[in-house]
């Protein structure tokens, strides 16, 4: 029986619910900053909401910002968490951690088309992606956020809100959503079940 999933502690918020959904998988988590732990783990998350420069804070304070980008372990970035694995954002110029190419921008809002990006929207999905196994074109998933990485090399599956963003990207042992998985019912579900499975 694998060991639990070691969930990175950035003081990001939703964490119950994200334990919960990993337990109705059968799988237990720790929510930890200790790098030997995280090192370990089977299996490694990256969950975030908020700004990315305190996010970075946090990690540069335990010492993970150089750790995270070593792992050799499956690591899944989660809203937030899929936007520090890339070179920055540009909300207060954040340097992030370089693990994917790519800077976050904030959605510019328009007449019907506000920002924050919140709800059910779209996935368009790339073919032969094991992550993404199960998970129907045109599936919906639950997105909360302002700013978003463009589709590029990286993106797996993306979304359109008045532009196209990437919605799940990934290299190597890298993977990330954009939406909460924890809160996107059966599709949500079938992603972190691919994360614990097929990686």
């Amino acid at each position: 029986m694998p060991g639990p999933v070691a969930i990175i502690d950035g003081g990001g918020a939703n964490i119950a619910s994200l334990r919960f959904a990993l337990g109705r998988l059968g799988r237990e988590s720790v929510l930890t900053t200790d790098a030997a732990l995280i090192s370990t783990a089977s299996h490694v998350i990256l969950p975030g909401v908020g700004a990315a420069r305190a996010a970075m804070d946090q990690l540069r304070a335990a010492s993970l910002d150089t750790l995270i980008p070593r792992l050799t372990r499956p690591l899944l970035g989660i809203c937030l968490g899929m936007q520090l694995l890339f070179d920055a954002s540009a909300e207060d110029d954040t340097p992030c951690l370089g693990i994917l190419t790519g800077t976050a921008r904030r959605f510019v809002p328009e007449p019907g088309r506000p920002v924050p990006h919140m709800g059910w929207n779209q996935l368009h999905r790339r073919a032969g992606v094991p992550l993404l196994d199960g998970i129907d074109e045109g599936a919906y998933c639950y997105f909360v956020h302002s700013y978003a990485l463009p589709v590029g090399d990286t993106t797996l599956a993306s979304t359109r809100y008045g532009t196209d963003f990437a919605a799940v990207a990934g290299h190597g042992n890298f993977l990330a959503a954009q939406f909460h998985p924890e809160r996107s019912g059966t599709v949500g579900a079938r992603l972190l079940e691919n994360f614990l499975t097929r990686y």
